[in-house]
């Protein structure tokens, strides 16, 4: 069933303030971390310790959201995920030690995990009835919502205002904006009683485990002409994996961009250490222009010959960096970077929306567990191999995750989204 012109744009939205504002409220946090290490008196080692809590619990999270998400649909456990992320963000500023801290960050990361799923269900919900790539622009205002709230928290820290009002009024604007992106979804895309999260996610949610087949079963195997229905919780892990593969992939290089951009611009090119965080901005900024025109390129060329290009802009973007000795190359290298990986981790996720056996928010959860496990391991990866040599040979990991990118990207979808 398709959508109406006027119930499709509302809809898609109402999935936008979604994506805007999970990045709006964990964002709103980043910049008033030195103030809190300052605070409680956290060494280096220990401040690493608890902002690692936060990975933690969104490794956690598990299976969690293909459960809620069976149960009360997903558009319910964006709107509930978002309220208790908000608060979990708020109570991180009331801190009086690190394991209070870390414990906060852990319910962020928990939280934040299960809405991302729930999320990008909605969003592919909407994306196939509208027979309309739109998930790396939902993305892409994901990065959006992120850059204006650090960039607000920033200004407010610079000004002295005390955190625990700052993230208080960013709790009590991520709820009022959630409420309208609920709204103006609505019910424009619900067929039947059992969409309760109005783009029939209850039904195809899965059984509530990450690799159990059962419930969703019927639903996603309709999604996949002719496909088989894999026979062991083995078979539908191999399927997944190439997929989390290319999603690691497009979050290395988020991770890299994050730890590694700014330090990079001081050492290889000498930029100022003020002025380094020109960087990251390079890096995000080109990721959000790939995002919104990526949809138009995945709808024309599909997302596997999208995301082998991707990948060959990666590796391109990695010479450049770890060959630059001043700045034009090697923000050039870092914009390349940031497009390339721009609509990775969208496609792997409508993707795995499409696995059969599980569902579509069972394929998704897997999917992006396994994304965020390898998430781990990217920084402590170039800051090893930099310790045995340099930087540069350490940022070098940016070729070879151009290279499996493109190696993978066949595993992605050739061909638009069909209407259902």
């Amino acid at each position: 069933m398709s959508l109406r012109p006027s119930s499709g744009a509302r809809a898609i939205a109402g999935v936008g303030l979604y994506f805007s504002c999970n990045g709006l409220v964990f964002a709103a946090l980043l910049p008033w971390y030195p103030l809190l290490v300052e605070r409680l008196g956290l060494s280096s080692w220990e401040f690493g310790l608890v902002v690692a809590s936060f990975a933690l619990g969104a490794i956690i999270s598990s299976v969690v959201p293909a459960h809620l998400i069976s149960r009360f649909g997903a558009n319910a456990v964006v709107v509930g995920g978002t309220v208790l992320l908000g608060l979990s963000a708020a109570a991180t500023a009331w801190s009086v030690n690190g394991w209070m801290m870390a414990a906060c960050l852990f319910l962020v990361g928990f939280f934040d995990a299960t809405v991302d799923v729930a999320q990008n269900v909605v969003g592919i919900g909407v994306q196939e009835r509208l027979s309309r790539v739109i998930l790396s622009s939902m993305h892409a205002l994901w990065s959006l919502g992120g850059l204006v709230s650090g960039a607000v928290a920033t200004t407010a820290a610079a000004n002295g205002m005390d955190m625990r009002v700052h993230l208080a009024l960013i709790t009590v604007a991520s709820i009022i904006v959630i409420m309208v992106a609920r709204s103006l979804i609505g019910d424009a895309v619900a067929g039947t009683r059992s969409s309760r999260s109005g783009v029939d996610d209850g039904a195809e949610a899965g059984t509530g485990t990450s690799l159990g087949a059962g419930a969703g079963e019927t639903a996603a195997a309709g999604e996949i002409a002719g496909a088989r229905r894999p026979r062991s919780k083995r078979a539908i892990l191999l399927m997944a994996l190439p997929l989390a593969v290319v999603a690691i992939c497009g979050t290395a290089v988020e991770d890299i961009a994050n730890n590694w951009s700014a330090l990079a611009a001081v050492e290889f090119s000498g930029v100022p250490a003020a002025a380094s965080g020109i960087a990251f901005s390079v890096v995000i900024g080109s990721q959000c222009l790939g995002r919104f025109s990526g949809d138009f390129l995945v709808q024309r060329f599909g997302s596997s010959r999208i995301a082998r290009l991707g990948g060959g802009f990666i590796a391109l973007g990695g010479i450049g960096v770890v060959t630059a000795i001043e700045p034009v190359q090697l923000l050039l290298g870092l914009g390349l970077m940031g497009y390339g990986s721009a609509t990775l981790v969208p496609g792997a996720l409508g993707a795995a929306a499409h696995l059969p056996g599980v569902g579509r928010a069972g394929g998704v959860t897997l999917v992006n567990w396994i994304m965020r496990i390898g998430y781990l391991g990217t920084s402590p990866l170039v800051g090893v191999i930099a310790g045995l040599g340099t930087l540069r040979w350490g940022l070098s990991v940016l070729i070879v995750i151009g290279a499996v990118t493109m190696i993978f990207a066949g595993r992605l979808p050739g061909q638009q989204p069909q209407s259902h």
